[in-house]
């Protein structure tokens, strides 16, 4: 039977929509998982046909035996793929070492460290200024390294989804957000930034064989509260010919010096004062709505032609049609715990609206956002222009309502 291997998954997004693709596509779905919850909710898990549980998902000899026994069971296991951090080239070279289709394992593993990702980059002119600081360290010479550069961005090299991702605009600052990453493990790296002032974009890309396909360009909406939380996607990103050229040149520049000859990544980019300047690089589709929002805007389903990279086949990312979309994140203002949302169904009926999801189960703590995790509901929409569809998306967006029994 032929059988695609997930390790690790999210309850909703990207990484659970791969599993019942995968279904639609005719495979016998396996999903390792290190969330009890997930077993314990076993019934809504219908597009996985057979979860097994790992404390530890990293424990390759483990994990590897267990896929062994499902070969000698008859599953005929075509491809092992993660599409959640940190399991991405964990998941590669699982597939190398059984012999399946063989991704850029190193461009992989390079990506989901953000210090390893600035390193090889840093000659590029997208590269921004950066400073790593080590646990070992005096702070003294980090803050005299950094200070001219202030306002600054901190990071922890390996968080995603904005978490640990903090501006800071004074020494003061610097030195008080340093020390409350660095408290929450150690030894620990510290990624130091300039901080970047101009429109940003996420790019999508997928790179067969050594042929790069930007599969979309969106413009991004940032909400900055405690952390820089995306509240608005803009599908297609308003570029000029020239902005798109460079665009462009700068990703191919990236994945060349990566060394990234078959596998998928999302790039956030800010464009400041006519250059582009990279952010962030993940080795995967980037999570959340992301490919409805492809699909509703160009036809193409980014997470089934990623499978089909991972099974050794060319992606077809041909657009099959150009649609403006605009999708909107509704986070909280105040932490509380759920009593009920209401208007789902009303927004549903909104002038172009095409998708309205909401997150939290009734009983949720929810918070104000400190991660992209804490968006609770999206609405999508499209429009004939993209001012028309950001009003759909906000029309409808009005409707849905959160109310909290303070926590």
């Amino acid at each position: 039977m032929k059988t695609i291997v997930f390790i690790g998954c999210n309850k909703s997004g990207t990484s659970r929509e791969a599993l019942t693709i995968a279904e639609k596509m005719g495979y016998f779905t396996v999903l390792f998982t290190d969330r009890k919850k997930f077993i314990q909710q076993r019934e809504e898990f219908t597009e996985a046909h057979l979860m097994i549980y790992k404390k530890d998902l990293l424990n390759k000899e483990d994990v590897l035996n267990e896929i062994n026994e499902l070969r000698d069971k008859g599953k005929d296991i075509r491809a092992i793929v993660s599409l959640i951090d940190p399991f991405v080239s964990y998941s590669a070279n699982l597939s190398k070492e059984l012999g399946l289709t063989q991704m850029s394992t190193n461009a992989l593993y390079i990506m989901e460290n953000k210090t390893r990702f600035r390193s090889l980059l840093k000659d590029l002119s997208c590269s921004p200024y950066y400073t790593i600081f080590k646990s070992d360290e005096l702070m003294n010479d980090s803050l005299n390294r950094a200070k001219e550069y202030l306002p600054l961005v901190i990071k922890s090299p390996e968080s995603n989804g904005s978490k640990d991702v903090l501006l800071v605009k004074t020494i003061d600052e610097l030195k008080v957000g340093m020390k409350n990453i660095q408290s929450k493990e150690k030894p620990l790296q510290i990624l130091i930034e300039e901080y970047l002032q101009g429109r940003q974009f996420l790019i999508e890309v997928i790179v067969y064989n050594q042929t790069t396909f930007i599969v979309a360009v969106i413009e991004q909406e940032i909400t900055s509260k405690k952390r820089f939380i995306i509240t608005g996607y803009h599908m297609p990103a308003q570029l000029s010919s020239s902005l798109m050229e460079e665009l462009e040149k700068t990703i191919s520049e990236i994945i060349h010096k990566l060394g990234l000859i078959n596998g998928s990544c999302h790039l956030e980019m800010r464009l400041v004062r006519g250059e582009w300047k990279l952010i962030e690089i993940n080795p995967r589709i980037s999570g959340g709505a992301m490919n409805r929002i492809i699909q509703y805007a160009t036809g193409i389903d980014l997470v089934k032609e990623t499978l089909r990279l991972y099974l050794g086949e060319k992606p077809l990312v041909e657009k099959k049609k150009n649609q403006f979309v605009f999708t909107n994140y509704l986070i909280v203002e105040r932490k509380g715990k759920l009593i009920k949302v209401t208007g789902k169904n009303r927004a549903k009926q909104f002038k172009g609206v095409k998708e309205v999801y909401v997150k939290p189960r009734k009983g949720s703590i929810l918070t104000p956002p400190m991660s992209m995790g804490d968006r609770y509901a999206y609405v999508i929409a499209t429009g004939d222009s993209p001012q028309e569809a950001k009003e759909n998306a906000l029309r409808a967006s009005k409707e849905i309502q959160f109310f909290l029994e303070p926590f």
